[in-house]
């Protein structure tokens, strides 16, 4: 066992040891006075309190111990974090609350705070700001995820522009978390079977809030020199090593829940790299309670939630077939004593289930294994439905069962200190920890004084920032001290600065700024209504496309024309990411839709009276009036150099016929009314919207508080009603190529249209089937399902029914067409059975 060095604390101010740890600190500053009185210095380069306490000299801890001013400092804010903890939040006014026990939210990356480099972009800023909400709402969460040695590359851009990846070493005793230690065991370990050997997995803590966040860990001297990497880089190695960390992170994940949190019910998926957990959870409960595999399936999916994240099917992991019978055989050894095979389990991730060799999809297997699958906006919902129709062979794709819950931020890690005031002052301080705050008078009671000194105070920080990442930056490349000293004559705190950061690739369209150099430069140098740009963001170590994106930026703000006026911040994370949506006043967004599933970086400015200016894409699709922001392009979308050149043309003419002079219009008093007029209704009509505690009362609502009563009833009496639903799903499966749909009968009254059609059911249950009439989406109508009821047998006939309804309204009877489909009260239909019978 590794021993980790902690801090030796005079026992006056050990409670300093438990504030550092509790990553409350990455959203709550109550406590920054403090450890700033512990090295100011050291504080202000790292704003990490674990590293500023483990760096503090003996003296200096001694010296605070006996210092009275710093114990009342360190009694408040331990006072203030007590209330915090002990606090009911919100989630516990909400009917049914007490019914859920816990979620486990399992997610590949977790993006928490610069201290703990866990995280790739997105999707862990997201799954970060999960586990925030949760605390604040007190919501019953845990986080499980992987420890890297590496974690993500940082960023370096060298004299001739290109990026290049160095892979810092994260040793665990410098981030704020800690082993997990049991009373009697000790270290907590999880063994993990794989081929020819156990692995051993370390389970660590890190502490957010309320909230646990468990980390697996291969780095361990009882694991062979190979195992120890499995856990070395996040999205490192080929695509064996991403497998085994999809199983330890699923399977292994799993087994902690198991250990730590056995009376969790719901287990949430955050994008398919963590399916095996759905696995693992049935292969556990077939052995506890002597079920068979698709027994513990059927007892155990109705808690499992899936967020997919991927707008593109390309983007979903994939593994040879082969590659799976490797290292999932302890599957087929646990179940296969009641018949079931370990290629009957590999079925749940191909679209084509008889196919044995088409490559195993995470993303199928995370579907396929939930009772709800969510995608993250309105319009990612629409695409996902395309996506996966594979698995819904001839549902229409407006049935696809896939809903959204469209990804929100939490709040207070993305505000700045001026913006947390003017919220205060309008909405009260614990404004966040609800979803309620919402004003029928965005920002009441705030003037428009106010609204533009916060405006300025952001914009003049955001310089301050830049200037001093850019002397950084010069430094470190060795440029000569005049060179240095000229960062601080970049940017101006008056003028209008776009900003733009995010991944550089393709589809983001990064350069579409850059595509006519003339109207850029126009922007930039107009005397009267001068721009500035703020860039930042990497490309994947692999995309040298993305990688040639970066270089084009460079180079521009490497020109001596434009180095006052354009800033690219190298290596691009959340401290940085934090700075920027604070201070900028529109944040540029360039997708081609609709390839952005959500984007969450135009959300972080709303706060801070920063405003959007995108595509119709992602969220920005459903959140878009011309109140709020500003669109770019026709919302046609498409891949082709065409609708490339359009948006970009568009992007300029909105920039100098909207955004530029409504920025610069004053009034006698020297504020842009109209401006400002557009931050309150941003900022109030937005910010709640998609803020994270909305993000999580729909989670709650639509998957967490249903899916936790619908488990309890399915495991209820060794879970009969799972067996039953099993059972049912098998006889159906068999029976339904017996079932048929004659020729319907048509009678038409003024009013209605009455429809009569013989059933033959063959030898399905008339209890276990709906008929219904089905008509599609059309350009005028909205697609439409109405039932038909039974009316009499037919007589000579074995199981046939006549089913009659009736339709009213203009539609055109053509477009109707019979169907037959499953039924159950208690199954989640067509996610759990995707049968489907048609007339033609």
């Amino acid at each position: 066992m590794v021993t980790l060095p902690q801090p030796q604390l005079p026992k006056e101010i050990a409670d300093l040891y438990a504030l550092a740890l509790d990553l409350r600190w990455t959203w709550s500053h109550e406590g920054d006075a403090l450890w700033s009185c512990v090295d100011e210095d050291l504080w202000e380069r790292t704003h990490n309190p674990w590293t500023v306490l483990q760096s503090a000299p003996a003296e200096r801890l001694k010296s605070l111990a006996s210092d009275q001013d710093f114990q009342a400092k360190l009694a408040a804010f331990v006072s203030e974090r007590q209330k915090y903890l002990q606090s009911p939040g919100s989630f516990h006014s909400l009917e049914g609350a007490s019914q859920l026990n816990g979620v486990a939210y399992f997610s590949m990356e977790f993006g928490l705070g610069a201290a703990l480099p866990l995280y790739a972009g997105g999707l862990g800023v997201l799954a970060g700001d999960f586990l925030k909400a949760a605390s604040d709402l007190d919501v019953p969460v845990v986080g499980i995820g992987l420890l890297y040695q590496e974690g993500y590359f940082r960023q370096l851009v060298d004299g001739n522009g290109m990026q290049q990846e160095f892979y810092p070493y994260n040793e665990p005793a410098a981030m704020p978390v800690e082993p997990v230690i049991l009373p009697e065991d000790g270290w907590l370990r999880i063994g993990l079977e794989l081929p020819g050997r156990v692995v051993q997995l370390r389970v660590w803590q890190a502490t957010v809030g309320r909230v646990k966040l468990y980390l697996l860990d291969s780095n361990d001297m009882l694991n062979s020199p190979l195992d120890r990497g499995i856990t070395a880089k996040l999205y490192g190695g080929g695509s064996e090593i991403r497998l085994m960390q999809e199983i330890v992170l699923g399977v292994g994940g799993w087994r902690v829940v198991e250990a730590l949190h056995p009376e969790i019910e719901i287990c949430h998926v955050n994008e398919g790299h963590a399916a095996f957990a759905v696995i693992e959870r049935a292969r556990h409960l077939a052995l506890k309670n002597n079920l068979d595999f698709w027994e513990a399936m059927w007892a155990t999916r109705a808690g499992n939630v899936f967020t997919t994240h991927t707008p593109v099917a390309a983007g979903f992991d994939r593994f040879p077939a082969d590659l799976l019978r490797k290292y999932l055989p302890y599957v087929e050894g646990a179940v296969a004593a009641r018949g079931v095979k370990l290629d009957d389990v590999l079925a749940l991730g191909r679209a084509n289930p008889h196919d044995h060799d088409e490559p195993f999809n995470m993303a199928f297997l995370a579907q396929r294994g939930s009772a709800v699958t969510l995608a993250v906006s309105r319009l990612h919902g629409e695409v996902s439905r395309h996506i996966f129709q594979p698995l819904f062979p001839r549902w229409p794709s407006c049935e696809v069962p896939i809903a959204h819950v469209t990804n929100g931020v939490h709040i207070p890690t993305w505000d700045s200190a001026g913006a947390d005031r003017v919220w205060t002052k309008s909405c009260g301080k614990e404004r966040w920890r609800s979803a309620s705050c919402k004003d029928s008078e965005p920002i009441a009671g705030v003037s428009d004084e106010e609204l533009w000194a916060m405006r300025g105070e952001g914009r003049q920080r955001v310089v301050h920032i830049a200037r001093a990442h850019l002397a950084r930056q010069l430094r470190e490349r060795g440029a000569d001290a005049e060179t240095v000293q000229s960062a601080d004559n970049v940017l101006d705190p008056n003028v209008l600065t776009l900003g733009f950061a995010r991944r550089f690739t393709e589809y983001k369209r990064p350069n579409l700024l850059l595509s006519n150099l003339s109207r850029l430069d126009d922007l930039l140098h107009n005397s009267m209504r001068p721009v500035q740009i703020v860039v930042a963001g990497k490309a994947h170590p692999a995309d040298t496309v993305g990688k040639e994106m970066i270089k084009e930026w460079i180079s521009l703000a490497r020109q001596a024309r434009y180095r006052r006026h354009v800033v690219f911040l190298e290596d691009y994370d959340i401290s940085v990411a934090q700075e920027l949506v604070q201070g900028v006043d529109v944040w540029i967004n360039t997708p081609r839709r609709p390839w952005e599933a959500c984007g969450t970086s135009g959300m972080k400015v709303l706060v801070n009276g920063g405003l959007n200016c995108s595509t119709l894409d992602g969220w920005w699709d459903e959140a878009y009036t011309p109140e709020v922001g500003w669109s770019i392009g026709d919302g046609a979308g498409g891949a082709s150099e065409d609708v490339d050149l359009l948006d970009a043309a568009s992007l300029y003419d909105v920039l100098e016929n909207k955004v530029i002079p409504e920025f610069y219009d004053r009034d006698v008093e020297g504020l842009p009314r109209a401006w400002l007029n557009r931050i309150r209704q941003s900022m109030g009509r937005l910010t709640p919207v998609f803020s994270g505690a909305r993000m999580l009362h729909d989670y709650i609502g639509q998957a967490y508080l249903p899916l936790a009563k619908a488990i309890r009833a399915r495991q209820k009496d060794h879970c009969a009603d799972a067996k039953a639903m099993n059972q049912w799903s098998r006889t159906l499966h068999r029976r339904w190529p017996s079932l048929h749909i004659g020729n319907p009968m048509i009678t038409r009254t003024e009013t209605a249209c009455r429809l009569v059609v013989p059933i033959y059911l063959g030898e399905v249950s008339p209890a276990s089937v709906r008929v219904e009439l089905f008509a599609d989406a059309t350009a005028e109508y909205e697609p439409e399902a109405v039932l038909l009821h039974q009316e009499h047998a037919i007589p000579g006939s074995t199981n046939g029914y006549v089913f009659a309804g009736a339709v009213t309204g203009s539609r055109p009877l053509e477009d109707y067409t019979v169907r037959v489909v499953p039924f159950h009260p208690n199954a989640f239909l067509p996610a759990e059975l995707p049968l489907i019978a048609w007339q033609h």
